[in-house]
């Protein structure tokens, strides 16, 4: 196998990947997280709240995939068990008795949240450290649509 010529040393490529397993970790516990109020929601806006939680999963699932491929296409394997992503993750899981909607709605919004604010420091992270122009601008794509994400699961909250 040919060495990989990107521009990058080794320690700047497994930097940067190591900044996208947490994303990914984060990533894959939010798509979880927001599968299972899809299908648990209840109440007079369920089906408005089950297709909204249905758009957000499915956009999540495709950023999980974007960013598996990323971290490969650094040279390092992804990592790819619930094990690994709850260990490299820096949400929360949600487990237990059911919530309301309210609350779910509340949840992601917290977690996506968390999500941007992890992200624009990865994202610097990226440049500064690692000098890695590509991470950096693909970390902010996915900033900007978890901040579109957040900013509708905040308008149903007023």
């Amino acid at each position: 196998m040919s060495s990989i010529q990107i521009g990058l040393s080794e320690e700047q490529r497994a930097g940067s990947a190591g900044i996208l397993r947490a994303t990914l970790a984060d990533a894959y516990l939010l798509y979880t997280k927001t599968r299972k109020y899809h299908w648990n929601v209840e109440g007079s806006h369920f089906h408005d709240l089950h297709k909204l939680f249905e758009g957000q999963y499915e956009q999540i699932d495709g950023e999980i995939d974007d960013i598996a491929e990323r971290i490969r296409a650094l040279g390092v394997y992804s990592t790819g068990s619930l094990k690994e992503f709850l260990d490299d993750t820096r949400l929360q899981e949600d487990s237990g008795v059911q919530i309301s909607s309210t609350q779910m709605i509340e949840n992601l919004l917290s977690d996506h949240e968390a999500l941007i604010r992890h992200l624009r420091l990865d994202l610097q992270r990226a440049s500064d450290e690692f000098g890695d122009a590509g991470n950096q601008d693909f970390l902010t794509g996915l900033m900007e649509s978890h901040e579109k994400m957040a900013w509708m699961l905040r308008s149903l909250l007023r």
